[in-house]
């Protein structure tokens, strides 16, 4: 069975929002800054998450 995560959406303001995971960051080096980047495949109709370092 594949490992499965699931997070509470929650309002704030006028927005949603939810929290990443912290096993989801263990491969990133906690000295950078990150982006989290989600993307929809509208042919699977699933989403993906991906991290890139920030730049200054």
């Amino acid at each position: 069975m594949a490992l499965k995560i699931k997070r509470k959406l929650y309002k704030r303001g006028s927005s949603y929002e939810t929290t990443v995971p912290k096993p989801l960051l263990f491969a990133l080096d906690p000295e950078k800054q990150h982006h989290v980047c989600f993307s929809f495949d509208q042919k699977t109709g699933r989403w993906y998450i991906d991290f890139e370092e920030r730049t200054p």
